[in-house]
């Protein structure tokens, strides 16, 4: 068991962060970074020896299921699992139940993220009960800390909302309203991707559309309002092209990608495991392609989990039966190295920069994503690039095991994590 308090010096690893790389160590007490440089000494030695020793992780898009289903998930056990991913932020979507759609729900959730492993970010809704109609009480839960919005497992199909809900979010310091952009008139009935392989097996599809109409759309009301928009889990070509002219044009338009529609295609439904249900479904290899290039030219600018549990009885039913959603906390910081990293997609500072300190400017946690500097928050990964390992579903700190990677041989795997300055993992083992 390590100290609760007394300084740490994380040893021998390659510091990589937004100013560049350097081999140093770094020694971090009372929350903070104390010094980084060479044949430091603290109280207590984290071996990083082969490792690269960077920023936190932060992860723009978690379901942790509580409050209202708990046996899929907990705050604590997302939390965890989030911690050994080498995240030490993760932003909490709001369709639980009761939703983040009032001041006291919002309230139990980051109290109960107060206590775990990880700093726990609650999203709220945009509408209440995320209905799509009338708006929630944006003012009173920015008051709380909540950042960004979103309706998350809903789209927000209303342009006439949408608009209202951007032109308050003006008013809020750093506040974004985020997206889940499928067109329900165009979406709903459909469990897969609408193409080749959905007609092939007979499985009603979600057409790409669904998703580039909503994002076009939703690009031109951030222009004529001046409003952010942020969309989750980009997965069509078209949608990157779009995201990527509204960038040009200078609109205020982020946007991410979840690890599944980078490495995953609609392929793999011909099983017809619901493992890999996911709403937006895995789509074509030309949109993978698309997704990829996006990440790598900097239109998409965070990789996010959209971790999304369930319980074995849940997921476990007819493909057309089960729920959307799979695991993605465990195993981000991996998929991204083996498939963009080691084939030269991105550098592995880049991939840092998505998987940390641009997701951070993204949802304004400003102790998080920081330089490693004296002075900076302490909230650190330590991860090694080179070791392989296989993914065991069971083995997972998730309560849930619907992860599409099982038996999956993966590069790269978190060491240590830090959370203001406390080690909260170590040698792959969480600490409390």
């Amino acid at each position: 068991m390590l100290p609760e308090h007394g300084s740490v010096v994380i040893k021998g690893g390659r510091v990589v962060d937004p100013t560049g790389e350097r081999d140093a160590d770094v020694v971090v007490a009372n929350g903070s970074v104390v010094e980084v440089g060479t044949n430091l000494k603290a109280d207590t030695v984290l071996d990083a020896s082969g490792c690269i020793v960077s920023p936190g992780l932060v992860d723009l898009h978690v379901h942790l299921r509580e409050p209202g289903d708990e046996d899929a998930e907990t705050i604590e056990t997302g939390a965890r699992a989030a911690a050994l991913g080498g995240f030490t932020a993760v932003i909490a979507m709001p369709n639980t139940r009761p939703p983040h759609d009032e001041p006291s729900v919002v309230a139990s959730v980051l109290a109960s993220g107060a206590r775990s492993l990880c700093d726990v970010h609650a999203a709220g809704c945009v509408t209440e009960q995320r209905a799509g109609e009338a708006l929630a009480p944006l003012g009173e839960l920015h008051t709380l800390g909540v950042r960004m919005f979103t309706d998350d497992g809903a789209c927000v199909s209303d342009a006439g909302v949408m608009r209202r809900a951007l032109e308050y979010a003006r008013s809020l310091p750093d506040a974004v309203i985020a997206q889940h952009a499928e067109d329900p008139a165009l979406a709903d009935g459909g469990h897969m991707h609408e193409g080749a392989w959905s007609s092939r097996l007979g499985i009603a599809g979600r057409p790409g559309i669904a998703e580039s109409t909503v994002v076009a759309r939703d690009c031109e009301l951030a222009e004529a309002t001046g409003g952010r928009v942020h969309f989750l889990h980009l997965s069509t070509a078209a949608a990157v092209d779009i995201v990527r002219e509204a960038k040009a044009r200078g609109i205020a338009v982020t946007a991410e990608a979840a690890p599944h529609h980078f490495t995953l295609t609609d392929a793999e439904c011909a099983t017809f495991d619901p493992v890999y249900k996911v709403h937006p479904p895995l789509r074509s290899d030309a949109d993978v392609a698309a997704v990829k290039a996006g990440l790598a030219d900097g239109t998409i600018d965070a990789i996010a989990t959209d971790h999304a549990p369930y319980a074995s009885e849940q997921k476990e039913r007819p493909f057309e039966e089960a729920p959307p959603g799979m695991l993605g906390l465990e195993t981000a910081l991996a998929l991204t190295i083996t498939e963009l990293t080691i084939p030269g997609v991105l550098s592995l500072a880049d991939a840092l920069a998505l998987l940390s300190w641009r997701p951070a400017a993204v949802a304004g946690l400003a102790e998080h994503g920081r330089p490693i500097a004296a002075g900076e928050p302490a909230n650190l990964c330590v991860f090694d690039p080179a070791l392989k390992w296989e993914v065991d579903a069971h083995r997972l700190a998730s309560k849930a095991r619907n992860t599409p990677y099982a038996g999956r041989s993966l590069t790269g795997r978190t060491r240590h994590t830090v959370l203001r300055g406390r080690p909260v993992v170590v040698d792959g083992e969480a600490c409390a």
